[in-house]
């Protein structure tokens, strides 16, 4: 299969070719030829303000398989994920059963492994995620798991976490945190603050994340090792964060792309698409997280992908899961509002950095080179719609919503997906 990139500007930082506008040949997924040439092929794809750049990766994503397929299947999750221009994604272990084990580890791997977009298994840090005992890390390391974590339960046990930072050293692994201290946040439903008081729905306190922060925090640098802290939703945890980074410590951390977007005045709709964990924060937290993101203290953006069906959201407020989807939406949620922030350090939160952090490989734009890239037009005016959803569900409060920006297609492992 032969596809033309017709005049599709380069962005990646690694290329000979960064900011040029050229003609791209992909012949049978390698790229084959990159310039100014007039040349025919099986695909062409072109648009006003075509871009293409390394192929996008996910940080936190939740895909329910194995055990709650009918929310969500490794096969839909690829679907949604290159839907929203991502070539690879990490999962979290919070599946049923949890993911720790090495058949499992492998299960993710092996049905992954004809997809389009590569998963990645993030392995259980605790047995059934409960925080109290270890898993066989080493083994399941070996077996191919990318990182470890609790997924969106927390180490709530501090001689845990610092043994677990000790024993991963062994093999130099990666810790991801949902940073929450389960007594103080027990009950809550929402953001901690003024609206959650007008609504009478018992409140998230940013200290419950706060405190776990500035705990792991301390506890790496007596271990040493590395976190990485996982949809951070408090200025002040980024602070923190700042300051550890600023100290030397092998720290690093993500925020999710709706809390970029959202803030939790929102919820006065009692929308439980609008129910996430960490919660939507301030109006003045969101302002602030702008400018953490402008300063490098931010390191990825994420999906923080949850699928939930309509039994689980048609609810009650206080009744209904936490969760919304995302995959299909990060690029263009943040594309559309962003501040002061340069499509090139956009870019670098959902391709370089993520795989920078978990020590993969980056994929470069050259002649040669297996193509793993993401095709888009960053000033393309579109409108997100349900037939736009890929995932096996729907919870998302997006849709309706005016996007700038869209992926048109990716290209991975000598597959192409192209979106309508």
């Amino acid at each position: 299969m032969k596809i033309l990139l017709k005049s599709a500007e380069i962005i990646d930082k690694n290329s000979p070719y960064h900011f040029q506008k050229k003609n791209i040949v992909i012949v049978d997924g390698i790229i084959e030829k990159i310039g100014d040439f007039e040349e025919t092929a099986d695909i062409v794809l072109e648009s006003p303000n075509l871009k293409v750049s390394p192929g996008w990766f996910d940080l936190r994503a939740s895909i329910k398989d194995p055990g709650s397929e009918h929310k969500e299947d490794i096969h839909s999750a690829t679907r949604a994920a290159a839907s929203g221009g991502f070539t690879g994604i990490v999962c979290m272990p919070n599946t049923k059963p949890v993911l720790q084990t090495k058949d499992l580890v492998e299960y993710i791997s092996n049905r992954s492994a004809n997809k389009i977009t590569s998963v990645y298994p993030v392995a259980a840090v605790t047995v059934d995620n409960k925080g109290e005992e270890i898993t066989e890390m080493i083994d399941l390391h070996k077996a191919g798991a990318i990182a470890f974590s609790d997924g969106n339960k927390p180490i709530w046990h501090s001689d845990v976490l610092l043994k677990t930072l000790q024993y991963l050293q062994a093999f130099d692994g990666l810790l991801l945190v949902h940073a929450e201290d389960k007594y103080v946040s027990m009950y809550g439903q929402m953001n901690e603050g003024l609206t959650s008081t007008l609504l009478g729905l018992k409140g998230l306190p940013k200290l419950a994340e706060e405190i776990i922060v500035e705990r792991d925090l301390r506890i790496l640098r007596y271990t040493g090792g590395k976190i990485h802290f996982s949809h951070v939703s408090s200025p002040r945890s980024f602070e923190l964060i700042k300051e550890a980074k600023a100290e030397g410590l092998n720290v690093t951390s993500d925020i999710t792309a709706y809390n970029l977007a959202l803030d939790d005045t929102l919820l006065t709709s009692f929308d439980t698409n609008l129910k996430v964990n960490p919660p939507l924060r301030s109006r003045e937290d969101v302002d602030a997280f702008w400018n953490y993101l402008k300063d490098g203290v931010i390191d990825a953006i994420v999906s923080d992908h949850n699928p939930q069906d309509e039994e689980s959201k048609n609810l009650e407020f206080d009744l209904a899961e936490f969760g919304m989807i995302g995959l299909e939406s990060v690029f263009s949620i943040v594309n559309t509002i962003k501040r002061d922030i340069s499509l090139e350090t956009l870019l670098d939160k959902i391709s370089y950095a993520p795989r920078k952090i978990l020590g993969l490989s980056q994929p470069v734009i050259k002649e040669g080179a297996l193509a793993e890239i993401t095709i888009f037009d960053s000033e393309r005016e579109w409108e997100f719609t349900k037939n736009d959803i890929r995932s096996k569900s729907k919870n998302t409060p997006f849709v309706g919503w005016k996007f700038k920006g869209k992926p048109l297609a990716v290209i991975n492992k000598g597959m192409y997906f192209i979106n309508n």
